[in-house]
């Protein structure tokens, strides 16, 4: 394969991929046309949508105890993977602790180098343990309070396929 074969064939590869690409951006906009009724008057309704859940009660509380947040937001399985982590990182956090005193006590005793860089190991473990479980308080509360926002929020189904269906459009 020569060169002028070579650009030739990219040149063809190139038109073949903006054409696909073309195609997947128009070919949507068909598929789920507006009505000829919402295109000439927007409806006006005085409905107001009114939330179910109040997110800023499920943050405060999962604050007061990590996981009724997403119990009030009925995530039910949510709970145990919060208390999962969160009994994970305070197990963790107590042993690097005990640790951490025994060795402080041997180093401060022998005042061998040893029993330094090991403290300073559990040290340092501790408090990465300590870093993770505020992370997952954190976390905690930032999925409380995005559940309760998505607690309304629903898929409606395609009955011809029985998949999810998401309806997207794009107004030029």
């Amino acid at each position: 394969m020569n060169l002028k074969d070579y650009s030739n064939y990219l040149k063809s590869l190139i038109k073949i991929i903006i054409s696909t690409i073309l195609i997947s951006i128009i070919l949507p906009l068909h598929l789920y046309p507006q009505d000829k009724d919402t295109l000439s008057t927007p409806e006006k309704t005085d409905t107001v949508f009114i939330m179910q859940k109040s997110p800023w009660g499920a943050v405060l509380r999962s604050a007061v105890i990590p996981g009724w947040g997403q119990f009030y937001n009925e995530s039910y399985w949510k709970i145990p993977v919060v208390w999962g982590f969160a009994g994970w990182f305070i197990y963790n956090w107590i042993n690097t602790n005990d640790n951490y005193v025994e060795n402080q006590d041997i180093y401060l005793n022998t005042n061998e180098d040893i029993y330094r860089r090991r403290r300073d190991f559990y040290r340092d473990q501790r408090d990465n343990f300590a870093i993770y479980l505020a992370l997952t308080y954190l976390l905690n509360l930032v999925d409380a309070y995005v559940d309760a926002h998505l607690f309304d929020f629903t898929v409606s189904e395609d009955y011809l396929t029985r998949s999810p269906q998401l309806n997207i459009r794009f107004n030029f």
